[in-house]
């Protein structure tokens, strides 16, 4: 009994073993496990075998495993060859297509194991097989995504885009470094990517230390000079990140490398341009200081009565010399001002056809002295613009200098004036030599000149048509230039502003008389407007007074008054809008002194530049006002329509 006692335990242990562990196969079901038998024949069959393959377990026992395989599979005699590889190795893992009862697909990952007997034979194999579908359907967008990732990169052209292994060996090559270093891929995957740097930049072990720069910091961006295949150098925005993996292990690096060759080039030439420009401005004003004597002198000259024709025509050739070079350095500072952008150009009303006139007479001398004759068409036009009229008049004289220069003598220089819709035209047309083809297009650059001969005996800087072409722009307006080339033909010049409507008409005033002369008083504080008023009156002025901005524009252009005291915190209008408003929109606005509660000096400074003439902090200092009243008046202003 002892010895069945024995004996019987370790059978009911081992029974109870095999019943758990079948227990524990049937309630897996994330996992198909079937056994099959030395042929591939089921024999037994879990729960999650009947959810993953949709077979109950009569309808599968006792049938080849092959029926989970797809038709192609199965030409390819898959499944004995997975059974042949299990037998031989004791393990077989793969994934592909399997087959659900209902004949749909599901991605596989497959595991045959072979089951062996106590005495080596082969008893059957278990089959593990799990649904892969959905890892399968991410590594496939993965996949898609890094090939769309991969044909982006490759397509690129105007960067160098490739990767280097940690020690910065190229591992990939898109057409952008292809075209940008002169590599084909075959060629330069595998070498080290120091084979770009300058051969002294190499040896510097520079490029290994861009490396570790972006391995410390994660990112690295440098510019300088790199290397092409044909030994030719480019100069270089260089931009180079550390990959990482998930796990954070270090995989190597992206580089990018853009070729800036040209924008260096373009920048260096801009940078050139602005010194020369500073130079020009720099030296214009110091050729100033000598001319101020000469001209001084030759003023004392003038007065000096004297009998010898000697001294008279040396007299005139330096007052024609002179005034030729001031209006050289008058260019030179322009253009200085121009482009450095220090030019301040006023915003007033213009009347073009009194440009015209002030322009002409400039040039004037110029015209009579080479006996041309001068043609001026201006019909019924008479445009206005906004604008700055001493530059206005500076962009018609030179047009005009340019044209009678440029045209022999006994020539012809017309200048005609007329108005389109939204644009007042200026023609300046000559019959001289014209502008050959070539040089049309750059005529308006800087130190331009068309062809002279040898002796140069037309002069000038070049300066003249570019000052014409800025400051037109800068008025909004453009310039144009026509000519056939064709000597005897000449060249014609249009220059075209936008107009702007005529200024309200201003009375000519006469000179009042002390007492008659009209102080505007404008303040929204009742009290303080009425008490000013009569404070004016006190100290002989005539006075009025409104108490709002746009109150006060209306005012001013209807009486007309000497002065305009004027609050700067209106409620409508401030007094800064309306000083800007009055002095664009009237040819010859009266004086404005800005009377406010601010005194600041960055206050005073505001003022100024808005126009007015002086700052009065409230309370007014009534001998200061006087003074300062006395001062703008005297003597009494004339005003032209």
């Amino acid at each position: 009994m002892a010895d069945h006692g024995a004996g019987s335990a370790p059978l009911n242990q081992r029974t109870l073993t095999d019943a758990d562990f079948r227990l524990m196969v049937d309630s897996v079901t994330d996992y198909a496990i079937i056994v099959l038998d030395p042929g591939g024949i089921v024999i037994s069959w879990n729960e999650g075998a009947r959810q993953l393959e949709g077979y109950d377990a009569p309808e599968v026992l006792g049938r080849h495993f092959s029926l989970f395989y797809p038709t192609e599979l199965l030409e390819q005699n898959r499944p004995e060859q997975a059974l042949e590889t299990a037998r031989r190795d004791g393990r077989l893992e793969e994934e592909g297509w399997r087959l659900r009862s209902d004949g749909t697909r599901f991605w596989a990952s497959v595991v045959i194991t072979r089951i062996t007997g106590a005495g080596g034979e082969v008893r059957g194999f278990s089959l593990i097989t799990r649904d892969r579908s959905e890892n399968r359907r991410q590594d496939e967008m993965l996949r898609m995504s890094e090939e769309r990732f991969r044909l982006l990169v490759e397509g690129v052209k105007d960067y160098a885009i490739f990767m280097l292994d940690p020690g910065g060996h190229i591992v990939s090559w898109n057409l952008g470094a292809q075209k940008n270093k002169g590599y084909e891929a075959s060629e330069i995957i595998g070498q080290h990517f120091s084979r770009f740097y300058p051969p002294e930049v190499a040896a510097s072990g520079w490029p290994e230390q861009e490396l570790r720069n972006a391995l410390r910091d994660g990112r690295f961006e440098d510019e300088g000079w790199r290397i092409r295949k044909d030994g030719s150098r480019f100069w270089a925005s260089v931009v180079i990140t550390a990959l990482h993996d998930a796990t954070g292990r270090h995989r190597g690096f992206a580089k990018v490398t853009r070729d800036l060759t040209e924008r260096r080039r373009v920048t260096a030439l801009e940078d050139e341009g602005r010194r020369v420009t500073n130079f020009l401005a720099m030296l214009g004003h110091e050729l100033r200081n000598p001319l101020a004597p000469i001209s001084n002198a030759l003023e004392l000259l003038k007065r000096e009565k004297t009998e010898s024709a000697a001294v008279v025509h040396t007299r005139d050739i330096i007052g024609r010399q002179l005034r030729q070079m001031t209006r050289l350095v008058d260019d030179l500072l322009d253009v200085g001002r121009i482009t450095s952008g220090k030019i301040q150009l006023e915003n007033k009303p213009v009347r073009l056809r009194d440009a015209i006139a002030e322009a002409i007479e400039a040039v004037r001398p110029l015209i009579e002295g080479k006996s041309q004759t001068l043609h001026l068409q201006a019909q019924d036009a008479d445009p206005w613009i906004a604008g700055d009229s001493a530059r206005v008049i500076q962009i018609v004289s030179n047009l005009v200098h340019n044209a009678a220069k440029f045209t022999g003598n006994g020539g012809n220089i017309h200048v005609s004036l007329s108005r389109t819709a939204a644009d007042a035209d200026i023609s300046v047309r000559d019959d001289g030599p014209g502008i050959p083809p070539q040089d049309l297009q750059r005529i308006f650059d800087l130190f331009v000149q068309g062809e002279q001969n040898l002796a140069r005996t037309q002069g000038g800087l070049g300066l003249g048509l570019s000052l014409v072409q800025q400051l037109t722009t800068l008025h909004g307006g453009r310039v144009s230039a026509f000519s056939t080339g064709r000597p005897g033909e000449g060249s014609e010049f249009v220059v075209q502003f936008p107009t702007t409507e005529a200024p309200v008409a201003m009375l000519e005033a006469q000179p009042r008389p002390v007492g008659e002369q009209r102080v505007l008083v404008v303040d929204d504080n009742v009290d303080a407007a009425e008490t000013m008023a009569m404070l004016l009156e006190a100290l002989g002025y005539k006075s009025s007074v409104v108490h709002g901005g746009l109150a006060a524009i209306e005012a001013v252009k209807a009486q007309d008054p000497d002065v305009v005291l004027l609050d700067i915190g209106l409620p409508d209008l401030s007094g800064h809008e309306v000083a800007r408003r009055v002095r664009a929109e009237m040819v010859n606005p009266p004086p404005l002194i800005a009377v406010t509660g601010y005194g600041q000096a960055s206050d005073r400074d505001t003022s100024l530049e808005a126009g007015f003439r002086a700052h009065l902090t409230k309370p007014v200092d009534v001998d200061k006002l006087s003074a300062l009243l006395e001062r703008l008046l005297e003597p009494p202003r004339f005003k032209a329509a």
